[in-house]
């Protein structure tokens, strides 16, 4: 059937408790005689050879990322029964076939207990991303799967990991539609229009996970000024026009983020004189910028990716909101962010601590933000927990 991979003595406790993760550490040896390919199907043994676990398998620290703990077979009724348990969490939430949202993730990688897998949905078209090799040798069939799952749900499947597979697996994979093909690229979310770039965007093409924490911003927006930063879509921007804000700066390096900013705006609020978008480095916009605002959103992209980077990141959170406090109103609002998995949620609140003690502004905390309910996490996986934000009010 499949490999078989023994694991060193006692190496199997964390996946007793249903950590599907498995280190390269952790394992003693592999059976037979010819080298395991990337991205095959293994099974796990004890050192006693007791069964544990099936996954793929993959060369780097994370030699096997679990796909079940039963002995079973990973094949189209294994990704069908994964793909129906997702779409049914979406269903329990209310976040799939809402007619006010089209947009939302199906599958959350090791939170819908798939590692390595994303799929996001944008009307008729999911798009689908791949983090691991196993994940990627196995498109065809999670697409298929997929389509019978949606049930006419879904009529294209575009295939998006040219950015998130090992660069040294050399697959010579390209971006492209994998089933159907689509030009409308424009997602429903909450009732507002999105441009989404699933082509040359970030992620699948949209931030998905703000969604919630956009709809908050909008109830904070009536009457106020706000500055956008690292805008990207202009997410934050569109919601905070139609929460009624008198004043909207968006701001983003990316020349072509502005473009996607300033189509969205004017597709939601055609000639609304209030909007205006800079393509300037964050920091530089901050520092030479007189005007001070009532609401300002700093949702910057990971400052660490991974854990020798860590400090130099909490250094740049810190930084970052101390401009943020510079720039903002007394009796202003702030909404600032950290996506960087490896920054805990303390460590992200104390680098705000003390970004608010160096600009010597009396700060409370609103609201502390996360990912949304279709980004689930893993209770046994609490690594999923990446995205970290707090809504303050600064006197």
């Amino acid at each position: 059937m499949y490999r078989e991979i023994y694991l060193k003595r006692g190496k199997e406790e964390s996946l007793k408790r249903f950590h599907p993760w498995i280190f390269s550490g952790a394992v003693h040896h592999i059976a037979g005689d010819e080298p395991l390919k990337e991205g095959e199907v293994v099974r796990i043994l004890t050192d006693g050879g007791d069964f544990i676990a099936v996954g793929h398998y993959q060369i780097g620290s994370i030699a096997i990322r679990v796909l079940s703990f039963q002995d079973i077979e990973i094949n189209e009724t294994f990704w069908e029964n994964q793909l129906r348990s997702a779409l049914d969490a979406r269903m329990a939430i209310g976040i799939a076939d809402r007619p006010q949202n089209n947009t939302y993730r199906l599958v959350h990688g090791e939170g819908d207990h798939l590692p390595g897998l994303i799929i996001d949905c944008y009307g008729q078209t999911a798009v689908m991303q791949a983090h691991s090799v196993g994940m990627h040798l196995a498109r065809h069939e999670i697409c298929q799967a997929l389509l019978k799952v949606m049930e006419g749900r879904i009529e294209h499947v575009y295939y998006k990991s040219d950015t998130t597979l090992p660069f040294k697996a050399d697959l010579g994979q390209e971006n492209g539609f994998i089933h159907g093909g689509s030009e409308c690229n424009v997602g429903l979310e909450n009732g507002l229009l999105f441009q989404v770039d699933w082509l040359k965007g970030q992620k699948t093409g949209f931030f998905i996970d703000q969604r919630d924490n956009r709809a908050l911003l909008e109830k904070y927006a009536q009457g106020r000024s706000v500055l956008n930063m690292f805008c990207y879509t202009g997410g934050f921007s569109v919601y905070a026009m139609r929460g009624g804000a008198r004043l909207v700066h968006s701001v983003d390096s990316s020349a072509k983020a502005i473009e996607l900013t300033n189509r969205n705006v004017e597709q939601n609020f055609p000639s609304d004189n209030r909007h205006e978008a800079f393509c300037k480095d964050a920091f530089k916009f901050l520092a030479a910028n007189n005007h001070r605002y009532d609401l300002i959103v700093l949702d910057p992209p990971a400052f660490a990716k991974h854990r020798n980077a860590l400090h130099n990141a909490l250094k740049g959170y810190t930084r970052l909101n101390v401009k943020g406090f510079e720039c903002i109103q007394p009796g202003g609002i702030l909404f600032t962010f950290s996506c960087s998995q490896i920054v805990t949620k303390d460590h992200f609140r104390n680098a705000v601590f003390t970004a608010a003690a160096q600009a010597g502004r009396k700060v409370r905390i609103l609201h502390q933000l996360h990912q949304p309910a279709d980004h689930p996490i893993n209770i046994y996986h609490p690594e999923g927990e990446y995205l970290k934000g707090l809504v303050l009010y600064v006197e």
